[in-house]
This record gives C-alpha cells, structure tokens and sequence, in this order.
C-alpha cells in the first residue's frame, strides 16, 4: 500500500484565523491536485506561534458548527488533513492543538502535553496540558500525533508505539537555535535545533520500526526565526524526504507502507518489547519518588 504525503512547511500570519485558513485551503486544493492523501501542517498553522494574550480570540472547537473548521472538514472529503490550532473546551481552558480531519470527520484530536516554559518559551503561562496520549485509526492504518517538545520526551512515542502506531505525525513550530553547522569543512550546514530534530526523529524510526513523518513552520515571528525542514524516515530509519530550510514548500513524498512489514520481519522489536516489566518498573520508581518527597 502507497502513501501519497504533502508536508506544508508554511509560513503563518500571526492571530490572523481567516487568511491562514485561505492559505490552507489553497494548499489542500493543491496537493489534492497533486495526488495527495493526506496534508500535515505544522503546530498552530491556523493562529501563528507567539499568541500571548491572542489565545482567546484565536480559540476555535473542532467541530462543523465552528466556521473554520466546517470549511476544512469539507474539504477533507477529497483529502486527509492534520492541522495545528488552539482549541477551547467546554470549561474554557485553551490547549494548543492538532486534529485529523478525514471523510467530513474529527478522527482525532492531541493537546500538546509537555509546554516549554524555558529559555524563549513561555507555553506554560497561556496554555493547559494535555492530559493523554494515544494513536487512532485511519484509512491507512494506526497513526500517532504528537506536537513538537512532545516528541522530545520519549515516553510519549513509546507509548503510542505501544498503542499500535505504524506512522508517527508530527508537527512544529521550531524556532531556529544555534549556529549552522559546516558540511566536510566549507558549506554551511543545518542550524543546532534543526539538527537535534532531525536525528531525534530518525532514532525514533528505527528504534520503534514505524515511519516517522514531521512538519515545521517558516517564517519570522516576533524576532523569532522558523526554519522549515519537513522531513520523513522510513522504519530502517533511512530518510525520505527533506524539504527546504527558511522557505515555503509544499513538499511531496510517497511512503510505501509495506515496509513495516519488511523491516519488522528482519528487526522483531516490536515482537519482543516487555511492556509489562516497563510498566512494573515505571511504578516502582513512582512509587519510591512519592517515598522520598
């Protein structure tokens, strides 16, 4: 079975909901016509990054009675969508968010987990935790969200792997961080945060098997620079794709899902994991930590 992907790696208009969702459903329109199956965006690609104070008036609720996203929900009758956004529930906390639309259908909706509170990043203040973390069904096969320092805790990828996924989805807005590294001594190279993302992204496809598929934004922001680079791995590990730096693409690659299988039967992680003595232990540490405070 083939995979026909689109990575948008855009560039988005700060608190501006009606002319990112222009971008949007032009792009849509586009990598349908591109013989595309499914459009990954990158973290809140319908609001912009550093909203602050803009949270709540750039809130939406992932549903057809909510004007944005009753257009996208249309439109992912021709075309998967996974898009970022900030989502309102019913008791009024905002979480930054990202949902797969397929069919007219919410298949599934991730609150970011883990909120940078560090260094440039102040999530912590504007936004609430996600609470959980599991993959879904799709027409092709069981899929795992994740938002930007999600992946960086590994937990959150064991687990999903744990869950069934096969296709990691993962979405940022990562700001550039770092000097460029140099290629055999005399060109420029990829920015640090750039090269962190990619080689925690290629570990986790060969580590768990799967294909590990992720979408960044560009663009400035508030002095802040995002540098693109979408990028996919296959379950060896080996790249497939790597889209440009500080520009917008609509990056198009093909993964052909037959793989698993391939790797899987030469490589039986998977087969052999022992989630019941990681589980034993996880609760044991737990349990000696609550002990010690």
């Amino acid at each position: 079975m083939k995979l026909n992907l689109a990575l948008a790696q855009i560039n988005t208009v700060l608190g501006d909901v009606n002319r990112n969702l222009e971008k949007h459903l032009e792009l849509i329109k586009e990598a349908r016509n591109k013989g595309a199956d499914l459009i990954i965006f990158p973290e809140l690609s319908l609001t912009g990054y550093i909203l602050q104070d803009l949270v709540p008036t750039v809130a939406l609720h992932p549903d057809d009675s909510d004007p944005v996203f009753n257009q996208l929900l249309e439109a992912s009758r021709a075309i998967d969508i996974m898009v970022g956004f900030v989502e309102e529930d019913s008791r009024n906390r905002f979480f930054i968010a990202s949902a797969y639309l397929s069919d007219g259908k919410v298949l599934h909706v991730h609150h970011k987990v883990y909120l940078p509170t560090y260094g440039m990043f102040d999530e912590g203040r504007f936004f609430a935790e996600g609470d959980g973390v599991n993959a879904f069904d799709t027409r092709f096969g069981r899929v795992g969200m994740l938002i930007c320092e999600d992946f960086w805790h590994a937990s959150l990828p064991y687990v999903l792997w744990l869950d069934g996924a096969d296709l990691f989805l993962f979405a940022s807005a990562s700001p550039g961080r770092g000097l460029p590294h140099t290629n055999n001594g005399c060109q420029p190279g990829k920015l640090d945060s750039a090269r962190w993302v990619d080689e925690i992204n290629r570990a986790y496809a060969g580590l768990f098997t799967s294909f590990v598929v992720h979408t960044n934004r560009v663009g400035y922001e508030d002095g802040l620079n995002f540098w693109g680079g979408a990028s996919a791995y296959n379950p060896d590990g080996e790249p497939i794709i790597q889209g440009p730096q500080h520009q917008e693409a609509l990056v198009m690659t093909e993964l052909d899902l037959n793989q698993l299988h391939r790797t899987r039967a030469r490589l039986p992680l998977l087969r052999d994991e022992k989630p019941s003595l990681v589980l034993k232990e996880i609760t044991r540490i737990n349990q000696n930590r609550h002990t010690d405070r």
